[in-house]
């Protein structure tokens, strides 16, 4: 069935079709909202508070956008409320640590130790660094960097102008850049 079909189904209250939205969009919410809370418990509660946004709000959903967009707007939304009420922001890594190494990348010849630790320790300073960023830029830079929306995407997904958008992810590169060369530098 149609992920159309299936919005206006639930619409009209059938729980099966939303249910199976849930389904469907369940694994990529999760992924967003770890990415950008940076934490496990986070994104599971983000996850949920999204979906519970999207049981009380789908009627108002007009289907000028795809889903998924309206719900990374959700998941930005929930994100930044949740940046806002704590004083301290505290992060995972970039990628889960109960990541499996991939074997590919093992059996490569051109991965060698030296490389896999200084991999390890450019990622650890990335995180470090985009920890420090404000929540506003830090999702914009998600969305656009890590995930690869275009930025009218990302403008549609945090309801901002495209300008605005391009000027926050401007600060946030220039902001890693210069935290990144801080931390290189040996001097």
């Amino acid at each position: 069935m149609d992920e159309l079909k299936l919005i206006k189904q639930a619409q009209r209250g059938d729980r099966k079709s939303l249910a199976e939205l849930v389904k469907i969009y369940e694994q990529t919410v999760y992924n967003f909202s770890f990415k950008i809370c940076r934490n496990k418990d986070k994104a599971e509660h983000t996850m949920q508070e999204t979906f519970l946004s999207m049981v009380k709000n789908l009627d108002q959903f007009s289907g000028q956008s795809k889903l998924s967009t309206w719900l990374y707007r959700v998941v930005s939304n929930h994100c930044l409320m949740l940046a806002r009420s704590e004083s301290k922001y505290t992060f995972a890594s970039f990628e889960d640590e109960e990541a499996d190494i991939d074997e590919k990348s093992i059996a490569d010849w051109k991965v060698t130790p030296d490389k896999v630790t200084e991999n390890n320790e450019l990622k650890e300073h990335l995180d470090k660094a985009i920890e420090k960023l404000p929540a506003e830029h830090r999702i914009v830079f998600m969305l656009r960097d890590v995930e690869g929306f275009s930025t009218e995407e990302t403008a549609k997904m945090v309801e901002l102008s495209v300008p605005a958008v391009k000027s926050r992810l401007h600060r946030a590169r220039s902001f890693l850049r210069n935290e990144l060369n801080g931390m290189f530098n040996y001097e």
